[in-house]
């Protein structure tokens, strides 16, 4: 039976039936893995009250690439969900954080770890969870713990998606993915994790049964969505750059 392809023509389509109060989580780990091109076109489309999912909102970086702390900005997000709510490093400023200090936008701390198994969770069908991972600090104040076999787990809740936006180097017309290096950080778990998931796609996109099942990294079935970076300066960060970026 011939698959119908999930190629759509622009990154403004991909985005333009995503509603207000949605939850939607962004792969990447700092430039690898950003769909730079699917978070523009989020602020474009203006969708509001949102609830965002990542590693961090971004923005510290020269020249500022397209990131999460820039919806922020145009005033689209009630609350992220991250594992840095401020810079790394104390010369850097990440844009999020006045807004999170204010009370502008509701924010929750959840270590990098923790962030990806609660979203592999959600994947999987796993209500819950029990990890040692930040027992006895702030963060489990008021939660529940449990002793497993003398050691203390605090239980940590599986985190479903509305949406995944994420950054593939390679596709074929269903939907199955190969990342490229760090590309492989977030994004296989987030795709996992959600009900649609929107991939930008660096490289032409391939017919289908392009990629050997063997390279596949993440399979067609957890794919809806998918847009080819164009070159630039349409596109944003495209192939030909993101080979002398490592």
């Amino acid at each position: 039976m011939t698959q119908k392809s999930k190629q759509i023509g622009s990154f403004r389509e991909a985005v333009a039936d995503i509603p207000d109060g949605s939850t939607i989580a962004f792969g990447g780990f700092a430039m690898p893995g950003t769909p730079f091109n699917l978070i523009k076109a989020l602020m474009e489309q203006g969708a509001r009250r949102l609830t965002l999912v990542a590693n961090t909102t971004g923005g510290a970086q020269q020249p500022r690439m397209p990131d999460i702390g820039m919806l922020v900005e145009n005033g689209q997000v009630a609350k992220v969900i991250c594992a840095f709510t401020a810079a790394t490093r104390p010369t850097d400023v990440l844009p999020f954080t006045k807004y999170y200090e204010s009370g502008e936008v509701a924010a929750e701390l959840v270590p990098q770890g923790t962030l990806a198994e609660r979203m592999r969770a959600a994947g999987a069908g796993i209500p819950a969870f029990y990890t040692p991972t930040a027992v006895g600090t702030e963060l489990a104040e008021g939660r529940e713990t449990r002793v497993i076999n003398g050691r203390e787990y605090l239980m940590e809740y599986a985190l479903p998606l509305d949406y995944a936006f994420i950054r593939a180097r390679r596709a074929d017309a269903v939907g199955n993915l190969r990342f490229h290096r760090s590309q492989r950080n977030f994004n296989p778990v987030m795709a996992t994790a959600a009900r649609c998931t929107i991939v930008e796609v660096d490289e032409p996109i391939l017919p289908a049964g392009g990629i050997d099942p063997d390279d596949v990294h993440t399979p067609g079935i957890f794919v809806h969505r998918l847009v080819q970076v164009p070159p630039e300066p349409e596109g944003i960060w495209p192939a030909k750059r993101k080979e002398r970026v490592r």
